[in-house]
Formats: C-alpha cells, sequence, structure tokens
C-alpha cells in the first residue's frame, strides 16, 4: 500500500519521480504528491487528490523541476484523502505557520503506519509544532526537525528510535541538496544505484525504477540509508555501520502496458496460461528442490529434512490467498493425510493457540510484503515452530527472505488490486506442495506423482478453453450489473472458490456478495432469496453434486435464480430460473483451478457494465504493508 520514489541526481528528476508512481498507483491512489530542492534552501511540493497522470501536468504547467527529489501515492490510513493529508508532509519548525513565506524545512513521504502518533503529536504541539493534517505521518516530520542539528542521517536515526509501528521513510532537508535519508521497519524499501556516479535512487519496489536502474539494494529491518550523488551509507538499527548485497534485478516495466485489452485486470485474467506454465517451468518431478529457493540456512533445514519430519501444516494468510490455503487444506488432508489448519493471518497472532514445534508453517502471499502475514509467521516463530515455508510471486521480498523453504510463483507483476493469476498460481504451488508431503510420507506411488504431474501440465490449456467462456459469462454479467446482492454456494474444495468469487464481485463492483457452504443455505441464508437475489453455483461432477443439486432445488422452489458452472456430465440443463455455463472439461482435484475463471470473468464484465474503476477499487489498494 502506498508508493514511495526518491532520487538524488545531478538532472531534473521529477519526470523520474512522476513515471516512477505511476508505475505504482496501483498500491495506492487516494493521493499522490511531489517535493523537490528547487533552490538552495529551498523546497517546494506539488499535491492532489486526482490521479498521477494529473500531478504530471500540474508539475509541468508549474514548472516544478529539481535534482533531489520525494513523491508519494497514498492509500489512506489516518485521514480521508484530502490535499492537507496528501504527502509529502512539511515541518516548518516550531511556531511556524504554512503562511510564512519561508520554504519548509523538512520534507518526508512514509509508507506504513505509526502507533504512538497520538503521544507524539501531543508532546510535539506542546513544543509549538503546527498540525495541518490528520496523519500520523506528520508527526515524523516534526520529529525530525526537532531533532536536526546539521546532520539529517543523524536526525532520521534519533527520530525512528522513537517510533511504533511499521515505516518506510524518505527525507529531504532543505539545507542539505543533493541529500537523500531513507528507514525501514516492517515496510519495504529498496535503493538503486545509478550509474557512472551520477545518481542515487530510493524506492519502495523495484519496479518504480525499471529503466532507471537494474541495480538494487533490498534494505533490511530497522535500517537507515543515507543517500547522495554516487555513494551511500546503511547502518543497521543498532547504529552500526551494514553492508547490503547489490542485486541485478529485471523490474518487469513491460508489465505495466495494457496491450489489447481494456483494463490489467482483463490482461491478467487472460495471462492465467502462460502463467500457470510458467510456474510449472521445469518442474519434472514433485522432488524438494522445488521449494528451496530461500536463503541458505543450517544443515538439516532443507526441504528434504523438514517434509519427512513435519506431521501437520499450518497455513497463514489473507484475502484472496486465505483461499488459496483452504482449498490447499482439503488436498492435503485427502491427498498427504497430513492434517492441515488454515488461519486469517490477522486473526492468528492475536489469539491464545498451541503450537507445535513439527508443524510446517505456511504463508501465502503475492508481494511477499503482506504485513499481516509477516506478523504472523514472526509469531509463530517466536512460538518455536522453526519450519517455515513460503508461497510466494516475488523472490526479492520479506517473506521468501525470512521463511526457511519457498516456493516462487511465476505470475509475473500483478497490478490490478483484484488478484488473479497470483491466485491460480498460488493454487498449482500448493498442489505440488501436497504431493511432496504426500511423497515425503509414503503416501503418494510413482503411478500416482506421474498422473498429477500430467493433470498439472494439462492446465494452460485447459484454461484456454475455459476463457473461451467469456462471450457466455459477458450475458451473465449483463444481468448482474442491475443487482446489489449476490450469493455464491459452493460444496467440498469448491466452496473456497465460491468464497472467492463473491470476493471479486464486491471488490470491483461493489455488489454485497456473500458465500455459503452450499450445505448451509437451509441453516439461514435461503431467507435471503428471492427472484432479485441471484445465486451463484460452482457445480462440479464430483461426489457432492447430488446434494448440490438438491441445495439448488431449494432456491428454485423459494423463486430464486440459479447461475451455475456446471462439467458437461453434470446433468444440469439450463431452464427457466437456471442459468447454465458448461465448463469444457473436468480435471478432477485440480478443478478449482479453472472453476475459479468464469467467477473472475463475470466480476470484471459486471464491473465494466456498471462503469466502476476496475484496476483501482475505491477504498483498496495493491500489496497490504500496513495492519
Amino acid at each position: 500500500m502506498c508508493g514511495i520514489v526518491g532520487a538524488v541526481s545531478t538532472r531534473n528528476i521529477v519526470p523520474i519521480l512522476v513515471q516512477g508512481l505511476q508505475r505504482l498507483e496501483y498500491r495506492g491512489y487516494d493521493s499522490c504528491g511531489v517535493a523537490v530542492h528547487v533552490a538552495a534552501g529551498h523546497l517546494r511540493r506539488v499535491r492532489g487528490i486526482a490521479r498521477v497522470a494529473d500531478l504530471a501536468a500540474q508539475c509541468e504547467r508549474e514548472g516544478l523541476q529539481g535534482s533531489t527529489g520525494i513523491a508519494h501515492t497514498r492509500w489512506a490510513t489516518h485521514g480521508a484523502p484530502a490535499v492537507a493529508n496528501a504527502h509529502p508532509h512539511v515541518s516548518f519548525g516550531p511556531e511556524a505557520r504554512e503562511a510564512d513565506e519561508r520554504a519548509p524545512r523538512v520534507t518526508l513521504v512514509h509508507n506504513g503506519i505509526i502507533e504512538n502518533h497520538e503521544a507524539l503529536h501531543a508532546e510535539l504541539a506542546a513544543r509549538g509544532y503546527d498540525f495541518a493534517s490528520q496523519t500520523d505521518t506528520e508527526v515524523i516530520v516534526h520529529l525530525i526537525d526537532s531533532l536536526y542539528a546539521g546532520d539529517l542521517a543523524e536526525a532520521v536515526r534519533a527520530a525512528v528510535k522513537r517510533l511504533r509501528g511499521s515505516y518506510s521513510i524518505a527525507v529531504l532537508h532543505r539545507d542539505e541538496p543533493q541529500r537523500l535519508v531513507g528507514a525501514r521497519q516492517g515496510s519495504p524499501l529498496v535503493l538503486g544505484l545509478g550509474a557512472d556516479g551520477k545518481e542515487n535512487f530510493l524506492a519502495s519496489d523495484a519496479m518504480a525504477l525499471a529503466g532507471v536502474t537494474d541495480q538494487i539494494v533490498y534494505l533490511d529491518e530497522g535500517d537507515v540509508v543515507d543517500v547522495q550523488l554516487g555513494k551511500h551509507w546503511i547502518v543497521d538499527g543498532d547504529g552500526r555501520p551494514a553492508e547490503r548485497a547489490v542485486r541485478t534485478v529485471q523490474a518487469m516495466s513491460g508489465a505495466a502496458e495494457l496491450g489489447p485489452y481494456r483494463h490489467y485486470m482483463q490482461k491478467e485474467i487472460f495471462e492465467q496460461p502462460r502463467a500457470v506454465a510458467d510456474t510449472l517451468e521445469g518442474v519434472k518431478a514433485v522432488v524438494p528442490e522445488l521449494f528451496e529457493a530461500a536463503a541458505q540456512h543450517a544443515p538439516g533445514d532443507g526441504a528434504y529434512h523438514t517434509f519427512a519430519r513435519v506431521r501437520q501444516v499450518l497455513i497463514l494468510a489473507c484475502g484472496t490467498s486465505y483461499y488459496a490455503g483452504s482449498v490447499a487444506k482439503y488436498w492435503l488432508e485427502s491427498v498427504a493425510g497430513m492434517p492441515c489448519q488454515v488461519e486469517i493471518a490477522s486473526e492468528y497472532r492475536y489469539r491464545t493457540s498451541v503450537p507445535d514445534p513439527d508443524t510446517l508453517v505456511v504463508t501465502i502471499s503475492q508481494s511477499g510484503e503482506t504485513a499481516d502475514t509477516l506478523a504472523a509467521l514472526r509469531h509463530a516463530q517466536g512460538l518455536g515452530m522453526r519450519h517455515t515455508l513460503t508461497v510466494c510471486n516475488v523472490a526479492t521480498s520479506a517473506m521468501v527472505r525470512e521463511c526457511k523453504l519457498a516456493f516462487l510463483t511465476r505470475a509475473g507483476v500483478e497490478i490490478g488490486v483484484a488478484s488473479t493469476k497470483a491466485f491460480t498460481t498460488q493454487l498449482v504451488g500448493l498442489f505440488l506442495l501436497t504431493l511432496a508431503l504426500a511423497k515425503s510420507h509414503g503416501r503418494l506411488t510413482d503411478e500416482q506423482e506421474a498422473a498429477h504431474l500430467k493433470a498439472l501440465r494439462h492446465l494452460p490449456v485447459a484454461l484456454q478453453a475455459v476463457l473461451a467462456l467469456e462471450p457466455q459469462v459477458i450475458g451473465w454479467a449483463e444481468q448482474f450489473a442491475a443487482k446489489e446482492n449476490a450469493l455464491f454456494l459452493g460444496r467440498g474444495l469448491h466452496y473456497p472458490i465460491a468464497q472467492e468469487g463473491a470476493l471479486k464481485l464486491k471488490e470491483i463492483t461493489y455488489i454485497h456478495a456473500e458465500a455459503y457452504a452450499a450445505g448451509e443455505l437451509k441453516h439461514g441464508p435461503l431467507a435471503l432469496v428471492t427472484s432479485a437475489m441471484p445465486v451463484v453455483v460452482v457445480a462440479p461432477n464430483d461426489a457432492l453434486l447430488e446434494k448440490l443439486k438438491s441445495n439448488m432445488q431449494e432456491v428454485r422452489a423459494r423463486g430464486g435464480v440459479l447461475y451455475a458452472l456446471a462439467d458437461a456430465d453434470s446433468r444440469i440443463d439450463s431452464s427457466e430460473g437456471l442459468h447454465v455455463i458448461r465448463m469444457p472439461e473436468s480435471v478432477g482435484l485440480l478443478s478449482p483451478i479453472l472453476h475459479v475463471v468464469p467467477l473472475q470473468l463475470l466480476a470484471y464484465h459486471t464491473a465494466v457494465a456498471r462503469g466502476t474503476d476496475v484496476d483501482k477499487p475505491r477504498n483498496l489498494a495493491k500489496s497490504v504493508t500496513v495492519e
């Protein structure tokens, strides 16, 4: 959530800052702003509550230029989307007002949440600092100003020691041109090294620097970085000089191109056959090495020893990733015979649980920076559960660095806020994990392994066939566009797919949608069913099909209108009050990966029909890096 870009250069960096914000806008788009050194002793900022494209036009109209600057695109936490709450924030010093003609002394951008901001606010207000916003961020900029004694890096180091919560920050001082100081704790920040010693950069994501530099340094928790022309210094949380590896990162700026698609979400739905194929590339057998993409750890911590030792699985995730974990629970218990518990990460660490050191703790996250999931992981580790594995889409993320094992999906950059290809590739990774655990515990024969791998390799072709159903889904969407409520039903391992379908619909169409295990219908939700309430049913031809048909009859008997995604041989036919789309084929245990795609398309085309902002739905943002 939120995006930071900063630069120290010998050229005008305003276009670079704005371009970086455009690449990060999907992470937050409630407001945005830029601040630069425009002359010795003078900082100037431009802010707005429109999109980054409008900010770029505003900067051009006002002739904003500078060789050192910071920029931010915001997802609101403290304070409504308003110009006064937009970053960068500034401090004019105590007993000063914005009406003063002199330039601000300090300016800052911030991702994260400061939990002790109220106490700091009271302290700084008592010392004469004027607060112009409702944000927690403003306490940081005033705190740094209050501690400044001629060295910005020293002031930042002193300030962050007093902060509780999560943050990544980038700071400028009017008296120190061509100097930029950053710090991070619980929120990502990277250093980009420019060529020829002419410039250096800070950003919350390497993608913001695509085309500018591919030399990236990932800062560790507690790091403070002093960035100047052609040089930088890093100190750790204890104030000791620290060396961090420089990595060559191809940030895939081309992923931000829409091509022939109308929205990124549509593009990413149609990229799923390729994303699944890429994720399966090179998988010829279920071997432990598939899960050893993380950093090297102590002997005995490899996948081979871990999988043979663990007795149960604990999955920690949020949102769409939580539903992927919920599908995996069915796989792990039925195929691997492994007890599995799936926890919402934001709840797990706030309750008393019973830890077991022989548990494999699995985190699932597209970005690998999801704050709640990282906190839950650390809580589990603190309880003595040291066997950790992440299913993640970003090799350089905190989640990958902090887990002993990792399966890296290859979904590519996902820009649409509503996750699609990340979800299906997560399911692929979790199914491979299921097979690996089954094999490690002697519950998977060579013949079964070969059959499962064959089915996995067939998925890209099967997904292409499902995508060909788009015209039929558009017909459904035209009817859904006029609705304000919807129910989704599923049974067994398709119940989480119904939940994911409901989530997609509510995320981007703003239609209230709920999902239920179909057997629960008569225990309450049936009271909601009328002819105005569409009911979507995920109906594969599995062992629960006949039970599901009975649940569908309960809906029809109350005048409800059904929309069923049925396998070809399920003997469910269209009739009055029953609309059926037939899936092209049945793929057994892997059926959730196919059945979710029409639900993604339904949400997408309903949103288009309703005229909502598909890729940037209200109140939401990508990569949830605050609790």
